[in-house]
């Protein structure tokens, strides 16, 4: 007789590894030795110290945490397992007691296999054995553990066919230590001497070591050789400003990239790759190898040198050729973003610098265009809607309205053409042509106080989007002002941080009762997984929140953002960098799925996945709940 109960239990574990590796056969007879186990919400599964089972589990329907007593003796959750998760494997293999306790979430059934069955048949077959070290070698099998990550969105560098050493353009740049510091008020006469005996081609103009300029031979040629300034005149006179610093990982395609965007030869490295921090090095020109071949550093030549749009299209489809090779390769997404966002960027220069050609007059004053979300995160790997926005000088009362229509005119060019190349309109018209977001630099401010200080949800939601603004084009004093003042409002402002966490946890965790997938309700994407909602702007919306509250300027992308919070807050340390390896992880999911289906990946079928990939995405989620856990204990968002 057909034992149906094992077929149902056998049909089940098919579907997860590493029993989906085992022959239809081994499944089948195992499953008959499988206990069916109910357990009520808060129920204990085993303690920590007990005596081992002679089974370990998998779940079956609801969920189980992990926990570990804190130094207080009081439980601390330190992982959770949902279905399909194992648990209780580790000790059973070593024969020792209980390091944890496994409790029920919720209501939950659990499967109980016994080891005396199971060994056997991992020991006979390679992949499950291989599966069992690789996957449950510790207690907890912790999602935060490096070594438990998933290969599907693993940073480490250890996928076949992928040697850094054997890709220029990802190849680290070496960073020389050789370097000159000077004070601001030391004359040029002075610091040349310096330079010529140190044998340096560069000075850094620093206080304290924090880089406030930086002086290169070319600049004694043009500036002071040639009459305009005088030896006897400080090194501030004719220094750059501000320095363009990267942290010491910089690629070579990257500096390539930014010295040709800048159109400088020399980068200030610093301990976290702003001009916050001390001074670590330097990188020139000199230390660049002549690229040969298709690489960024050639596509970004042909972004320089384009002269129509239909040109610039191209490229573009080119750089996404690129990407998804970089994808193909399992090149880390840290990388891919930094690479993606300098030929973005590059783009979006050359179309506004290809419109103001095509103006019949110059601009009546300075300007930045800003870019938004996640070009202004730096995290724009797919073509996606364009946001952005542009700021002008103060100009008087009587000459405002003229000011604002040229420059509403030249917006409209140049969105009209990024959307040629690729970039879709925004829905919602934000953008640098709609008036509401073509501002003087005194009525950006005052849009900015009145955003926080009304504090609805749609200012709310303004602020979330303006708050990751990036200057692609013109003068960087005026977004510097911005953001000045943005800090300045800012300060103390406890009332509308909690606002802004509210609004943080508008997408709780993206599973629901049993931990399904939470779909589409209705409209087009019916049934679809939105992975932008559910899964990326909850880690968005948490980072910025979290960056704000600790006022840290100049870093916007989202997983650098939980990085540096990490190194601000030790005692979070875990959960941040599961933040930072969770961001990146969705979003290289998000630009695969993108690639494959040629649109911008934010819907995903889910009957497209197989198991192994829904597991994945799963364990990434958890992160979300624990970090919105964070978020509630810390502000008070109850009362909003």
């Amino acid at each position: 007789m057909i034992n149906s109960i094992a077929l149902r239990i056998a049909d089940f574990l098919s579907n997860y590894p590493p029993f989906s590796l085992l022959e239809k056969s081994q499944l089948l007879e195992i499953s008959k030795s499988i206990r069916v186990i109910y357990f009520e919400q808060g129920k204990t599964i085993f303690q920590k110290d007990e005596k081992v089972h002679e089974y370990f589990y998998i779940v079956q329907k609801g969920a189980v945490d992990l926990q570990k007593a804190s130094e207080n003796e009081l439980p601390e959750t330190i992982d959770k397992c949902d279905e399909g998760d194992i648990f209780g494997l580790r000790p059973l293999f070593a024969q020792e007691n209980y390091q944890i306790s496994a409790i029920a979430a919720e209501e939950c059934v659990i499967y109980a296999i016994p080891l005396k069955e199971f060994k056997p048949m991992a020991v006979q077959n390679a992949n499950v054995g291989n599966f069992l070290i690789e996957s449950f070698a510790s207690n907890t099998r912790n999602p935060y553990a490096t070594v438990n990550r998933g290969t599907l969105f693993s940073e480490e560098e250890k996928e076949i066919g992928f040697k850094r050493e054997n890709l220029f353009d990802l190849q680290l740049i070496p960073v020389s230590k050789k370097i000159l510091l000077v004070s601001p008020e030391m004359s040029i006469e002075k610091a040349a001497i310096s330079m010529s005996k140190k044998r340096i081609g560069s000075v850094i103009v620093a206080e304290n070591k924090i880089p406030l300029g930086i002086v290169t031979d070319v600049d004694f040629r043009e500036k002071v050789v040639t009459g305009k300034v005088g030896i006897e005149e400080p090194i501030s006179a004719i220094m750059n400003s501000p320095v363009i610093c990267y942290s010491k990982n910089i690629t070579l395609a990257q500096a390539q990239l930014t010295m040709m965007k800048h159109n400088i030869n020399h980068i200030c490295i610093t301990k976290d790759g702003t001009p916050n921090t001390k001074v670590k090095g330097i990188v020139s020109e000199h230390d660049l190898m002549v690229s040969q071949g298709n690489n960024p550093a050639v596509l970004m030549k042909a972004i320089k040198r384009s002269s129509s749009t239909k040109g610039l299209k191209r490229i573009r489809n080119k750089i996404l050729f690129l990407l998804e090779g970089y994808l193909k390769s399992n090149i880390p997404v840290t990388h891919i973003s930094k690479i993606m966002f300098e030929l973005n960027d590059a783009t979006i220069k050359r179309v506004i610098e290809r419109c103001l050609e095509k103006m019949d007059t110059k601009p009546p004053v300075k300007f930045a265009w800003m870019t938004l979300g996640s070009q202004g995160r730096k995290e724009q790997l797919l073509h996606t809607d364009q946001d952005n926005a542009l700021v002008f000088e103060d100009v008087p009362e009587e000459e405002l309205e003229a000011t604002r229509k040229y420059f509403l005119y030249l917006s409209e060019r140049i969105t009209k053409r990024l959307n040629m190349i690729g970039y879709d309109f925004c829905p919602a018209e934000m953008m640098a042509r709609n008036p509401k977001y073509c501002l003087s630099l005194t009525e950006w401010k005052e849009q900015f106080s009145e955003w926080v200080t009304e504090s609805g949800t749609d200012e709310i939601l303004l602020c979330q989007i303006f708050f990751d603004f990036d200057i692609a084009f013109g003068d960087v004093r005026l977004t510097n002002s911005i953001a000045d003042h943005v800090y300045d409002i800012l300060k103390n402002n406890r009332l509308f941080l909690n606002r802004l966490a509210a609004q943080a946890l508008r997408n709780p965790s993206p599973l629901g009762f049993f931990r399904q997938f939470l779909v589409e309700q209705d409209g087009e994407n019916k049934d679809f997984f939105d992975i932008k909602k559910r899964g990326l702007m909850p880690l968005t919306d948490a980072a910025r929140l979290l960056i704000l509250e600790h006022r840290v300027k100049n870093i916007s992308n989202t997983a650098e953002r939980f990085e540096k919070l990490a190194q601000l807050e030790p005692n979070n340390k875990e959960i941040y960098q599961a933040s930072a390896y969770s961001s990146k992880a969705l979003l290289k999911f998000r630009t695969k799925q993108g690639l494959r289906h040629k649109d911008s990946g934010r819907y995903i079928n889910l009957e497209d996945l197989g198991k192994e990939d829904k597991i994945k995405l799963k364990r990434c989620f958890k992160t979300i709940k624990e970090l919105q856990e964070l978020i509630k204990l810390r502000f008070e968002t109850a009362y909003y």
